[in-house]
């Protein structure tokens, strides 16, 4: 069973660091909280005003249906207000509002092998060759083709809690249905380009003669901003973002995203399995098995990922913890056709380009999810779960890396 204890207030962020793989010490360097905010849960919220008043701070606004606030202090004085209010009685916790960060990394990025896997070789949007398939190995894909026969997913909405969705490409766009910006970015474009990439994994529209096929292209896109256009956002943000896509009627929450574990953040989560919601998140870049969040949390799916080999990805986290997998090496997607990070950055190509990391992975399971929301009449969040998890195939040779194995959609839909 996955712990989902409070990490360190210092904890690094371990091998989430943009869109290209961080070496740990670059990751231990970068700030693990939101300066100038904390989240405080009081045990009366009639005794907020006074409480707060007796720091010298004023009262913030709810995050979400988490019963917390967010609350302004003086930079530099985070840890020691929280320190001091803990102490309090009438605080329930208070606690950083920890840096949530995209989970991938920058590798190159062959076709929709996920999808269809017939041991090609594969190319990136420039036509050089990156990776080189094998005929044994066709069919280390999640079976979407053969699961298409029995559902696209027509009409479940699928949040993508990220970066946002460009609105200028016309493979993504048009799937979009919902639209919200949690951070301090001043709209909620996506100038990041890692949101576009994973919306377009999940929904991107099949059969138009342009770009790419989503996993589940009759879904549709719920795109809530949590990651700025540096990539950056707050585990409040995220929390509010959660809160939001359960009130717009998502059923499956996509995070391709990190974060230290905060009370707030799981509190968010299990508001929204409560509600019916299916939640799937990456599982983090570091090569090892330090657990991430909120992929960590019990009501969360964690996704690591393989290549197109079925072989454990050289960068995905693993471990018990880690619940299922899926291809996360190179795959191919949307991404802004204007000027965003990533491009700028990584050198990745307007319109679609490769990418790689269990931000890859995560949406492909969260498409699986939509699939089999719609192929199961009467279908909960805990039955979708048991679908995925139960129809999962575990190869040889990966069963130290997560708890269930690599999915598979088709089974996944057609499982009684």
């Amino acid at each position: 069973m996955k712990k989902a204890g409070i990490a360190g207030f210092l904890a690094a962020i371990m091998g989430i660091s943009g869109i290209a793989f961080a070496a740990q010490g670059n990751a231990a360097a970068e700030p693990s909280f939101v300066a100038g905010q904390i989240m405080v849960k009081f045990r009366d919220d009639g005794a907020a005003a006074g409480t707060l008043r007796g720091h010298g701070l004023s009262e913030g606004p709810e995050i979400g249906s988490t019963g917390a606030r967010l609350i302004e202090v003086p930079e530099g004085k985070e840890l020691q207000l929280i320190e001091a209010l803990s102490r309090n009685p009438m605080v329930e916790y208070a606690e950083p509002d920890k840096i949530v960060r995209p989970a991938t990394n920058d590798q190159y990025f062959p076709r929709q092998y996920a999808l269809q896997n017939d041991g090609q070789s594969f190319t990136n949007t420039a036509g050089t060759v990156t990776v080189s398939g094998d005929p044994k190995y066709a069919d280390a894909d999640v079976d979407a083709v053969e699961a298409w026969t029995v559902t696209t997913g027509s009409g479940i909405g699928v949040a993508v809690l990220d970066s946002g969705v460009a609105t200028d490409n016309p493979d993504i766009n048009p799937k979009v249905v919902a639209r919200a910006n949690f951070t301090t970015a001043r709209n909620n474009e996506d100038n990041y380009g890692h949101g576009t990439h994973v919306a377009g994994i999940v929904a991107a529209t099949s059969e138009n003669s342009i770009g790419v096929a989503g996993v589940c292209p009759g879904c549709t896109i719920l795109a809530g901003k949590v990651l700025n256009d540096t990539g950056m956002g707050s585990s409040s943000g995220l929390a509010n973002g959660i809160n939001w896509a359960v009130s717009s009627g998502a059923k499956v929450i996509n995070m391709s995203l990190a974060v230290g574990a905060t009370t707030t953040l799981e509190t968010a989560v299990n508001n929204a399995w409560r509600d019916g919601v299916v939640l799937v998140a990456a599982a983090g870049n570091g090569g090892n098995t330090t657990m991430m969040y909120p992929g960590a949390y019990a009501n969360v799916i964690a996704v690591g990922a393989t290549d197109n080999k079925d072989a454990k990805a050289s960068f995905s986290t693993y471990g018990a913890w880690v619940d299922v997998a899926a291809p996360g090496v190179s795959v191919y997607s949307t991404f802004p056709n204007h000027k965003f990070a990533i491009a700028r950055q990584y050198g990745r190509s307007l319109g679609y380009d490769i990418g790689s990391g269990t931000s890859m992975a995560a949406p492909i399971v969260a498409a699986v999810a939509a699939l089999a929301w719609k192929s199961h009449a009467g279908a909960t969040n805990a039955s979708v779960r048991f679908n995925i998890e139960s129809t999962a195939e575990m190869k040889a040779g990966s069963e130290t890396y997560w708890a269930h194995g690599r999915v598979n959609a088709d089974l996944a839909v057609r499982q009684p």
